[in-house]
This record gives structure tokens, sequence and C-alpha cells, in this order.
């Protein structure tokens, strides 16, 4: 039987098992002997269910569940050493993923050129990145257009080879090997715009000296 049939997302709600099912049937394609069509689906329905506690957009729900889905499938492979990391993998968690951890992740990837793989996410994540942030980032040409709060999920610690965290207290899960940092930035919410960019600029100082311990010059062509 499938995983989403007859089965309840949130009290009131029912999941829209077609648009699930083709995503389910499209990432068993991609993961065509890594995973089970089972373990592909149950992956699927878990980020549909996760992504819709804190979603205000549904009518992009769908693409979203395909996202998340996909990097944690991808995550749980890599962890399984099914798919090879080639490239260091950078784990970048705060509380509500809506400040402090996307402003990182987008900081890692473009001053890294794309030398590290990037993932962030909230041990309570939000229902939407704060706009202050997002404003900011724009200043210097970086957009979080495609960003959005995202759970915290063991397949996605276990992948990462550095585990950055901001103010996410013992929620994240520890791993042995795994490099653990904690920075202690404030929490951009609620802040004045003054101080929503000092805390932008103190992280991309954290995030090139991340990369530099990891090796990966930095590029330097962000204003």
């Amino acid at each position: 039987m499938s995983e989403f049939s007859g089965r309840r997302a949130l009290p009131g709600l029912t999941y829209p098992e077609e648009s699930l099912k083709r995503l389910a049937t499209e990432l068993s394609g991609s993961f065509h002997g890594v995973f089970a069509a089972e373990t592909v689906e149950r992956y699927v329905l878990e980020s549909y269910t996760a992504l819709l506690r804190t979603s205000t957009v549904k009518a992009h729900l769908t693409t979203r569940t395909a996202r998340f889905a996909t990097e944690r499938l991808t995550a749980l492979a890599q962890a399984k050493g099914a798919i090879a990391r080639t490239i260091p993998e950078v784990l970048f968690v705060c509380e509500q993923n809506a400040g402090r951890s996307q402003m990182a992740a987008v900081f890692a990837s473009a001053l890294s050129g794309g030398a590290v793989h990037v993932r962030s996410a909230g041990s309570a994540p939000s229902k939407e990145l704060h706009p202050a942030v997002v404003a900011v980032m724009a200043e210097l040409g970086l957009s979080l257009d495609e960003a959005f709060p995202k759970p915290l999920t063991d397949d996605v610690v276990q992948a990462a080879d550095v585990v950055i965290t901001m103010g996410c207290g013992d929620a994240c899960p520890i791993y042995p090997g795994k490099r653990y940092v904690d920075w202690e930035l404030v929490d951009p919410a609620g802040q004045s715009i003054d101080e929503v960019r000092r805390i932008r600029d103190q992280i991309r100082h954290n995030v090139i000296e991340i990369l530099d311990s990891l090796g990966v010059p930095s590029v330097t062509t962000i204003a």
C-alpha cells in the first residue's frame, strides 16, 4: 500500500496524494539502486508534513517538498557511502533557519565559488525568512529568493563534515567524527537594520575563517 493512501498530513488536511506520488516516482528514479521506492515515499511524506507545519505559502509546498526530500535523501546516501562526497559538506544550524543560518549558507556558497556543499536547517523553524535579513543580503547582491526555513533532521547532520551551530542549544544531534563549531551571534529577529547588517558582516567574517580552515580560498567578488 502507498505511504500516502488514506493518510492525513495534519488534522483537517489531506495529502495531495497524486502530486506526492508523482514526486516519489521521480525521486525513486533519481535514487534507483540506492533506496527502495518505499523509503523514498516515506521521505517525501515526512518532508511534506514537516514543511506543512511551518509553511505559509501552500502554493509552493510541493516544489519545496521536492527540494527538501531530495536534499535529505542525498544526505542519507552520502552518510551511508552510497554517494561520494567530493567536496566538503557544511551544515549551518540556528533556531528558526530564518536569518543567521540562511545568511551563512549563502555566504559559504558564494564565497567558496561552489567549492563546498552547503545545507542549513533550524531546530524550531519559522514560517518565513526575516525580511531585514533578505534586505541586507540583497544590498550585497545576494539573493534569498529560493531559500525557505527547514527543520533539522538527522540525515543532514550525518552527511556533514562540519556542523556550525548558532543559538540552537542542545537540539543538534552529536555524532562521532563530526567537527562542531558554535558561533555566538545575536538573533537578527526584531533587531534594527543596522544591527542586522552588523550580524551579516560578522557571519561573512566567520564563513571566511571556516573556508580557510577547510583549505578553500574565498573569492572576493562580494561587495
